[in-house]
């Protein structure tokens, strides 16, 4: 009798266990709100070469700064931000993000291949919301080591490196 209330009891803690697991995977943050998961979209698409989908991520304000200061599209003009040594780009999360008003201030961290690039490469981004409802990037900043200490508080900080526009 008490070998089966053993039983019982286990197969209780791993149910538990598993739901635990499935809402905490269901409820990362950019499954749960479209600002960050559209700054993350607009990070991977531009680490990745995929100029389509990054210029389309942007405000129109962006994409004037873009077309007139990055000659080859904006995937090239934030990879020319990544010193060679650190590699290729690898994969971009979602770190934390703030609120300011109706806009949202995010911070990514991106890994590249080798170097300080695996390590974190801290991005910043403050998206607003369009007219049609749909999440743009309307400033970037960063892209650099996060032991730098100009990676900090990119939202306020005016040296903040690589800032568009």
């Amino acid at each position: 009798m008490s070998q089966r209330w053993i039983w019982i009891g286990l197969a209780v803690i791993v149910l538990a266990v598993g739901v635990v697991v499935v809402v905490t995977l269901a409820l990362v943050p950019q499954e749960t709100n479209p600002a960050f998961a559209a700054a993350v979209e607009f990070a991977e698409a531009a680490g990745k070469g995929d100029d389509a989908t990054a210029f389309a991520r942007l405000s129109p304000a962006l994409q004037d700064y873009v077309e007139a200061n990055c000659a080859d599209g904006v995937s090239a003009c934030i990879q020319s931000y990544i010193p060679p040594e650190w590699g290729q780009f690898l994969s971009v999360v979602f770190r934390r993000a703030a609120p300011d008003g109706a806009a949202w201030n995010v911070d990514l961290i991106a890994t590249y291949e080798k170097d300080k690039g695996f390590s974190g490469v801290c991005i910043y981004q403050r998206m607003e919301q369009d007219s049609a409802g749909e999440w743009r990037v309307t400033r970037w900043a960063g892209y650099v080591s996060c032991g730098d200490p100009l990676s900090r508080n990119m939202a306020a900080n005016p040296d903040a490196p690589h800032t568009a526009p």
